[in-house]
């Protein structure tokens, strides 16, 4: 894995803060991956499923929907999730206020592309790349063991705190629906959690997105299109400004997250234990000229040390193993050389028939 980026790093913030009248050629997309930003899709069609988790815990039809979420989808919206509103409404909060510090400060954080652990401005660390509208911060969270609170901001005051108290809340919510998810394929609440390597050893990180205003968002992307490498990805969107687009067919759908939701979407691990029976789904995110945006995205992941492949138990004469097994710190690797593309990292694995 490279130590450093192939170009120097440029905050977008930064950038935006200037007042540029155009966006730079290094963020332009070429015309096919441009955002699109009206749909003719019925308003029925438009929307992700949204959950109450009261109906779903622990009952049958809840299991259902879970499933038809997971299977059509690959993306869902989560109400009475257990996670306290106004601590959601801090820690947002907070990151937002980090990204207002002034860029001296944020830049002690500086990342590289080797751990990606920090404050930047890029992912992938191909030559030349077209770069997406973005700033971030990204941490380690689980396993414990890689955990270190001294690499995460100090300031706002408080945000470590928070930081870790939204971080424990979030994991015990992946707990539950993992197990949910265990279920909702038929197999043992346990089953899952199991496969992917056991609460103790899974692994989890948070990144905090940073969206400027953009003054030709038409042109680029926050960012490009992509399924998530990891297990479970926990969305906490932005509370006013919409900007993430979930894939539906050959088009694009505007996520308008609910009051106080979470939005969960499948990773690629899941469509690989799973055995393509749960999507990792593309998404993607569009700016805006008006208004900034900041969302935090959880990401559960298997242990990443052991080979991740179809469980035996979903694995039928019907429906043999569609996927080779990798290990996850080697299937990350990969995707962070290369930054987004799309779902073409989880195809590359598809057993020939």
């Amino acid at each position: 894995m490279a130590t450093c980026w192939p170009e120097p790093i440029v905050s977008v913030q930064s950038l935006s803060q200037t007042g540029v009248p155009t966006v730079p050629n290094r963020y332009v997309k070429p015309a096919h991956q441009r955002p699109v930003f009206n749909t003719t899709q019925s308003d029925a069609e438009m929307e992700i499923p949204v959950l109450d988790m009261d109906d779903v815990w622990g009952k049958p039809e809840g299991l259902r929907l879970v499933r038809s979420a997971c299977e059509e989808w690959g993306f869902f919206q989560m109400v009475n999730h257990g996670v306290n509103h106004s601590l959601m409404e801090s820690v947002r909060g907070a990151w937002r206020e980090f990204f207002e510090l002034p860029l001296d400060e944020k830049r002690k954080y500086a990342n590289s592309p080797d751990t990606y652990e920090g404050y930047g401005s890029r992912l992938g660390v191909v030559k030349d790349a077209k770069l997406d509208w973005s700033d971030y911060f990204f941490l380690n969270y689980l396993p414990s063991s890689i955990r270190s609170p001294s690499k995460w901001p100090s300031q706002p005051p408080k945000i470590r705190e928070l930081i870790e108290e939204y971080g424990e809340e979030v994991k015990k919510l992946c707990e539950r629906l993992t197990e949910t998810l265990s279920e909702s394929l038929g197999l043992e609440p346990n089953h899952l959690m199991k496969a992917l390597g056991g609460e103790e050893k899974v692994g989890a990180s948070l990144r905090t997105n940073y969206y400027p205003k953009c003054p030709q968002p038409h042109l680029t992307l926050g960012l490009s299109s992509h399924s998530d490498p990891g297990g479970i990805t926990i969305l906490l969107p932005d509370e006013k400004v919409a900007g993430l687009q979930v894939r539906r067919g050959d088009g694009w759908i505007t996520v308008k997250s609910f009051p106080n939701a979470l939005i969960v979407n499948i990773g690629d691990q899941i469509q690989i234990l799973s055995n393509g029976i749960y999507k990792s789904v593309e998404h993607q995110v569009i700016v805006n000229s008006g208004m900034e945006r900041v969302s935090l995205a959880f990401f559960y992941n298997p242990r990443s040390d052991i080979p991740i492949g179809p469980i035996e138990e979903l694995v039928t004469e019907n429906r043999p193993a569609l996927y080779k097994p990798i290990r996850f710190d080697e299937y990350r690797s990969l995707i962070r050389q290369k930054g987004p593309c799309g779902k073409n990292q989880v195809d590359s694995l598809l057993l020939s028939r």
